[in-house]
């Protein structure tokens, strides 16, 4: 459990901010994340690897529902690359409303993480940047 009490510092924020990913992950690595079972780690593995987020979506939509699989993703992902990923990825990402993917798509293309916490961080906080940082790449 986390002694600094900060696990309320956001609304989709967990106390293990680690977000696993998919690509690269281990069935025990998967099966210590919410939401996941053992036969669902093994299926992650097995699908290894994933060109990208909605590949993943897609293998969890075949054993979960929408929500499920939306739960799963908030702690294991395929980072989206911030100056290639399409719409369809960008919306995968936790939390992510119309307005943001607008956001995202906006500023294309970084030329770093500094440009990308420098724009986005006109429309979140630093905690909100800080996690979408967990979910993309360059």
């Amino acid at each position: 459990t986390a002694a600094t009490g900060e696990a309320a510092a956001g609304d989709m924020a967990s106390e293990n901010t680690t977000v696993v990913d998919a690509d690269t992950a281990t069935a025990e690595q998967l099966a210590g994340t919410e939401g996941v079972t053992p036969e669902l780690a093994e299926a992650i593995v097995a699908g290894q690897p994933y060109a990208s987020v909605t590949d993943l979506n897609a293998k969890l939509l075949e054993t979960l529902s929408q929500d499920e699989a939306a739960n799963v993703l908030v702690n294991v992902f395929v980072p989206v690359n911030l100056n290639t990923g399409t719409e369809e990825e960008i919306r995968l990402i936790p939390g992510m409303t119309d307005k943001m993917v607008h956001e995202f798509e906006e500023y294309r293309p970084y030329a770093d993480m500094g440009v990308f916490d420098r724009e986005i961080g006109k429309y979140v906080d630093e905690a909100e940047v800080a996690r979408f940082r967990n979910y993309v790449t360059l």
